[in-house]
């Protein structure tokens, strides 16, 4: 099989391997080298006629597009989307799982009813001011130390480029204390220590006036300039963590519900294959999680451009399409405002991988979703009280999506990737999923599954996706991902950053 056809209403296919030219493909000839993963025309389209994948528009003919033509960057223009919604009319709705028949994992039942994957020691630090101080803290705690402390993941600091030199309310503000306050309460922490300067424009206070968070043995803060001094805040701070690390060791795995998974849905380093083998085959893990009642959360929402009127029709209501579409409107406002477009997405690894244009992307990167209802809508770093399919807003950067989508609560994080990627993510353990079997091969020591099975096997989507799935329960039940097994994540944790820095 040289191509595949994803729909008999397309008018392009996709090459599964590097054709050369004259080669017979779908009743015609390729007129040019024809790269894996790359679109060949299939009949004549006209300038300025739309393009078809997915049976959905793509792009439009930048020239008259000949049959057997090289379909890319070359001869595809893009558009903004002008799509007519529709809500709630293509409602599937989830058959659950009975009660006594729902999987389980090992994990870690925490105070308030949360259950975590993992069990960190946290430093979350306000302002960049405080980000040596809060690495000097964790790197005292190496595996020697930690060696008494078995039941203990790691003492890992999360810090960040931000935190003053912004407006002391609105998007940018806002979401930054959402994130504070996500992984103060991260299920995956046992006990947390927050660390600020004191004179910065997001002051630790404030969050806990704001979100109502008290001081106790497993959740202190400090400010370096009321300890005095960057020294002395370094030793204060190794003194509460050892404090809090036989309380944390305490913690231990017991039987939970697979409905207590909440699990980031991401890609990255896209191919053409992520919206045929990988994306289509997580969303049939997340059908499979939400009818154990759990979450799954799909994020990025300039990958879901073009492809958002699929999404609409899933709304369990019109109020939760309706925020899906403000959302839309917003980055339309917000690329324009600084002279960018929807269109900057795809990247050109994106690009060399076959795909054109952000809305060809866009409707590969749904599929991560699957096919159940979409249950709610949430802002950045918000957090995700609604079981099911959800979507968070987030940039398309993986880093500060992933940062928001665990904020939000999710103690798993299923990442795919077509290009390769070498993402991992704390406290939250990321498995990454191969879309096609040659990077997978490439990329072993990264890799947790090869999605590429589905086009080189015969391997169904439901039977990968049944794998993924499963393995959800494993990783989150203790197993290492390869990503985790790396040490990958420290430097993961990047809140995004709206507004004017100041």
């Amino acid at each position: 099989m040289d191509t595949v056809r994803l729909d008999p209403s397309d008018n392009v296919v996709t090459a599964t391997r590097a054709l050369e030219v004259g080669v017979a493909v779908e009743g015609v000839q390729t007129c040019a080298l024809i790269p894996s993963g790359h679109k060949i025309a299939t009949q004549a389209i006209a300038k300025g006629a739309a393009i078809r994948k997915y049976a959905q528009v793509i792009g439009y003919a930048g020239d008259d597009i000949a049959p057997g033509d090289h379909v890319h960057t070359q001869n595809v223009e893009f558009r903004n989307t002008d799509a007519e919604y529709d809500f709630s009319t293509d409602l599937r709705p989830v058959t659950p799982v009975p009660e006594e028949q729902r999987d389980s994992f090992m994990g870690y039942r925490r105070e308030g009813g949360q259950v975590g994957t993992r069990n960190y020691v946290a430093i979350v630090t306000s302002v960049n001011c405080s980000a040596t101080a809060a690495r000097m803290i964790a790197a005292h705690f190496t595996p020697e130390v930690l060696s008494h402390y078995p039941n203990v993941d790691g003492v890992v600091a999360f810090v960040h480029g931000t935190g003053c030199g912004m407006a002391g309310d609105g998007d940018g503000f806002e979401a930054l204390q959402r994130v504070m306050w996500g992984y103060a309460r991260h299920p995956n922490h046992a006990a947390v220590l927050m660390v600020g300067l004191g004179c910065e424009m997001n002051q630790i206070d404030w969050l806990l006036d704001a979100y109502g968070l008290k001081q106790g043995p497993t959740f202190q803060v400090m400010n370096i300039q009321n300890v005095a001094g960057l020294r002395r805040t370094i030793d204060l701070g190794i003194q509460k963590i050892e404090a809090m690390l036989p309380i944390a060791n305490a913690a231990t795995r017991t039987p939970c519900p697979a409905s207590e998974l909440k699990v980031a849905l991401q890609c990255g380093g896209s191919d053409a294959w992520s919206g045929i083998t990988a994306n289509p085959a997580l969303g049939y893990a997340c059908d499979l999680l939400a009818a154990q009642g759990g979450t799954g959360v799909l994020a990025e929402t300039p990958e879901i451009y073009g492809a958002e009127h699929l999404l609409t029709r899933r709304a369990t209501d019109r109020a939760t399409g309706d925020k899906l579409v403000g959302l839309i409107k917003w980055w339309e406002d917000y690329t324009a405002r600084n002279k960018g477009s929807m269109d900057n997405n795809p990247s050109p690894g994106n690009k060399a991988g076959g795909l054109t244009t952000i809305l060809e992307k866009s409707l590969g990167a749904a599929a991560k979703g699957g096919t159940s209802p979409l249950m709610g809508v949430y802002k950045y770093a918000e957090p995700v009280t609604a079981r099911g399919f959800t979507f968070m807003d987030s940039p398309g950067y993986d880093p500060a999506s992933v940062t928001g989508q665990i904020a939000g609560g999710c103690n798993l994080v299923c990442f795919t990737t077509g290009r390769g990627s070498a993402f991992g993510s704390k406290p939250a353990p990321t498995i990454k999923v191969a879309t096609n079997s040659a990077m997978a091969k490439r990329m072993t020591e990264d890799m947790d599954i090869d999605a590429g099975t589905i086009l080189t096997e015969g391997t169904t989507v439901e039977e990968k996706g049944r794998e993924i799935y499963e393995t959800f329960l494993r990783v989150a039940s203790g197993e290492m991902s390869k990503s985790e097994a790396q040490g990958l994540g420290d430097y993961e944790f990047v809140p995004w950053q709206i507004g004017a820095v100041m």
